[in-house]
């Protein structure tokens, strides 16, 4: 029974050591990119076509609320409550459902979201611009919302799929250290570097997304769909394929 114990914890140990070292595809950085290029694009639908609200994230909301309540518009500003209630709620809903995904050990819960956003957007495409504006922002901003709570840390570096304002903060850290730090130059160049590609990554579909909604209206939507579909391939082949044997593993993060 001991020595059963013994094989047990080594199991374990082996097991944590090589997580340290190993990455699942849902934590490549390719992945966070394709994720961040969707991301750019439904903040920007919903802020060009759906009410004027970032639905990607919630600091700009917050900011308008207060600036109409402030300014005496109390009904004005408590529409802006709309999307940071949904928010919270995706926030929610991605903390619990992931356990009972990963014990169907059928698919990772990353992979179901992709696919979840996918038909979701498809769906959402179909929605007249004569529709109440909310429709869209609370279903964008629930995607998002589960999207960032989802997709934590990109090979090990803690990274947001919705929005970049840490990843500009990151970019001005590394900045510093190559300033102070000479010794560690590579390894924050190589860091600044990620970030500024997530960046632009953001500023890529936020700007097709634009264009797209001055011509295909409601339907520029789709758009977003594209990103996504590629990383849902990624996802799902690793997981039916390549990383079957290991769907019992969180990503980091988690």
């Amino acid at each position: 029974m001991q020595e059963n114990h013994f094989k047990t914890e080594q199991h374990k140990e082996l097991h944590k050591e090589l997580h340290r070292e190993f990455y699942l595809t849902c934590e490549k950085y390719f992945i966070f990119e394709l994720l961040t290029i969707a991301a750019g694009m439904m903040g920007l639908y919903t802020y060009n076509l759906r009410g004027g609200v970032f639905s990607n994230a919630q600091t700009g909301n917050i900011v308008k609320m207060a600036m109409a309540i402030g300014s005496g518009e109390i009904k004005e500003g408590f529409y802006y409550f709309i999307p940071f209630t949904a928010y919270i709620l995706g926030t929610i809903i991605s903390e619990i459902l992931p356990e009972k995904v990963r014990h169907s050990h059928f698919i990772r819960w990353d992979t179901l979201l992709v696919g979840i956003e996918i038909i979701t957007l498809f769906i959402l495409g179909f929605v007249p611009l004569t529709w109440p504006d909310q429709i869209a922002q609370i279903v964008i901003s629930f995607l998002c919302s589960m999207q960032f709570n989802t997709f934590r840390q990109a090979e090990g570096i803690p990274m947001a799929t919705t929005f970049i304002t840490n990843h500009v903060r990151q970019i001005g850290i590394s900045l510093a250290r190559i300033i102070r730090h000479h010794e560690q130059e590579a390894e924050a160049r190589k860091k600044a570097t990620k970030h500024a590609r997530i960046i632009l990554a953001f500023f890529i579909g936020g700007t097709f997304m634009t264009f797209a909604c001055n011509y295909f209206g409601e339907k520029s939507i789709w758009l977003a769909i594209a990103p996504l579909t590629l990383c849902f391939i990624f996802l799902l082949r690793s997981d039916l394929i390549y990383e079957k044997a290991m769907l019992d593993l969180k990503p980091h993060g988690h």
